[in-house]
């Protein structure tokens, strides 16, 4: 079982940044795959970005490649999602999920957590 909340989340002027992260809770962290998912105004939930459970492997959506950067920090059991050159398009609430596989399909994480709102502004 894995427990996740995000935090970070914020008003930003387009063009500025903000650091997610998902802090977890459980003793199998480390062997999870990690992702952070967006749900933006009338549209469905959007993959954005995976991680490995060894932080050795990525993926990005094509829409924030460039731009975001997933990591994680067994350790600490973090995960961060650094987001450069916001775009108000990027106004969503963004979501962490844990799996036991890496990928971008939503029915791959088991786990997720509530949610924070990223608002940026144009």
């Amino acid at each position: 079982q894995v427990q996740l909340v995000e935090s970070g989340g914020g008003l930003v002027q387009a063009g500025g940044s903000l650091r997610l992260s998902c802090a977890a809770s459980g003793r199998t962290f480390s062997r999870y795959a990690m992702g952070w998912f967006r749900h933006r105004p009338g549209q469905e939930r959007e993959f954005v970005a995976a991680i490995t459970w060894s932080g050795s492997s990525t993926r990005y959506a094509d829409s924030v490649k460039g731009r975001f950067t997933i990591s994680r920090d067994n350790a600490k059991k973090l995960v961060y999602l650094q987001m450069n050159s916001l775009k108000p398009e990027d106004t969503a609430v963004y979501s962490c999920a844990a799996g036991p596989t890496y990928g971008d399909y939503i029915n791959q994480y088991d786990y997720w957590g509530q949610g924070t709102q990223v608002t940026v502004s144009s």
